[in-house]
């Protein structure tokens, strides 16, 4: 899926949503608005699966397997048997350990759903963000490969996307002291890929490319945000560096 763009490399807008071509060629609106609001609705849902967890697994703590069903059984038995027969260390057993076995049934199901509520957040949020990137207009490869590549090393935290290089966060080079937001931090892998020229559309820079000169730029502390933002997007992130370096 790519975003659809016009002659002058705009994006194309339906009632003010960002229009994306499929893989069968018709044209998609995005609602990206909406999208955000069905995420922060899961993360809504995954909460509540997450304290169903917790709450089963006080449950089974605190009665050690006891079951209100079995119970009831258990009493009906006992009162058609003699004192003698009450003794009976294993029956008593296998009650507790049936009555355990079906409360560690109910917590692996919670917790599976609750992952898998999670893996769609990750999913929803990581894929929006590949497949409205500015990065992606300027890369040969459609978003769903990008994605397959690069998608591994974002995580979702507060319900936006976090690039990571190995254990470390990437932080961001124009605002320093912040976490990159996505472009960026994606920007910044592509810098790294090995094989980076051959997924740049020709004559592209910025996100990831080096070209351009340096000649007329200003220190990095007479730079403003936005200025900073134009010079990576010029020149790339390892300039950047070494202006930072040089100021």
């Amino acid at each position: 899926m790519e975003l659809k763009l016009t002659d002058d490399g705009g994006v194309v807008l339906d009632d003010g949503k960002p229009v994306f071509v499929d893989d069968d060629g018709k044209d998609l609106p995005v609602d990206v608005p909406g999208l955000f609001a069905k995420v922060k609705e899961l993360n809504g849902e995954a909460a509540k699966h997450r304290q169903a967890r917790n709450d089963a697994a006080k449950a089974l703590k605190a009665f050690e397997g006891l079951d209100a069903e079995k119970a009831r059984e258990a009493l009906e038995t006992v009162a058609n048997l003699d004192a003698k027969k009450l003794i009976d260390a294993g029956e008593v057993d296998k009650v507790k350990t049936e009555i355990s076995k079906a409360y560690e049934e109910k917590l692996a199901q919670a917790t599976s759903d609750l992952e898998a509520r999670e893996a769609r957040i990750r999913d929803l949020t990581i894929g929006n963000a590949f497949r409205t990137s500015e990065v992606m207009t300027k890369l040969t490869i459609p978003a769903d490969i990008a994605e397959v590549y690069f998608g591994n090393r974002f995580v979702v935290e507060d319900g936006k996307p976090v690039g990571y290089d190995g254990e470390n966060r990437i932080m961001s080079k124009s605002n320093p002291g912040e976490v990159a937001g996505f472009d960026e931090a994606l920007g910044v892998m592509i810098d790294s890929y090995a094989n980076r020229d051959a997924i740049l559309r020709a004559g592209a820079s910025g996100s990831g490319s080096k070209g351009g000169g340096q000649a007329g730029a200003k220190k990095l502390g007479d730079m403003t945000d936005a200025e900073k933002a134009e010079f990576i997007d010029q020149h790339g992130y390892e300039a950047f560096s070494k202006l930072a370096y040089q100021s």
